[in-house]
């Protein structure tokens, strides 16, 4: 680490590394759905977008997090701008957890409970054991990321 970083916390390590093995079922899952799917493009962009984001994590625990590549100007990151940006994150992935298990419980989109909603909305079956189960290790990357963007900004402060 440079002079004004402190190593991280053990526990902040591993749960970095954590967070690419969360986020890694549910992009296979999506790379294998894709090729018979009519939106395939998207389901492969978000798989590529989630597993690119999850490996981001482990930049607040590596040298290489903390300074852009010398490409780009190798400039140092600003610690506040990642703190902020990696617990928003966070807090983020969090409602969108919160969101999804609510509405798999209470189904309020298909309800009309959405404002945009349309009446003749097409309705599907909630998905099953067989797909949510790539889906649940998902649960675990907002509270992971803001656990881990916490241990970067106590050592940045350092």
């Amino acid at each position: 680490m440079s002079p004004t970083h402190a190593d991280p916390s053990r526990w902040a390590f591993a749960a970095a590394y954590a967070v690419p093995l969360c986020v890694l079922p549910s992009a296979i899952w999506r790379l294998t759905a894709a090729p018979g799917s009519s939106v395939g493009w998207y389901l492969t962009f978000l798989s590529v977008l989630s597993m690119a984001l999850a490996i981001l994590t482990l930049g607040l625990v590596h040298k290489w997090g903390q300074r852009l590549p010398r490409w780009l100007g190798g400039r140092p990151i600003p610690p506040l701008l990642v703190t902020r940006l990696a617990i928003g994150g966070g807090l983020l992935l969090v409602a969108i957890c919160a969101y999804f298990l609510l509405n798999q419980a209470f189904h309020f989109v298909d309800r009309g409970w959405s404002p945009t909603a349309a009446q003749d909305a097409v309705v599907h079956d909630r998905p099953g054991w067989e797909i949510l189960r790539y889906y649940v290790p998902l649960l675990a990357w907002g509270p992971l990321l803001i656990a881990v963007a916490l241990d970067y900004r106590r050592r940045a402060r350092r």
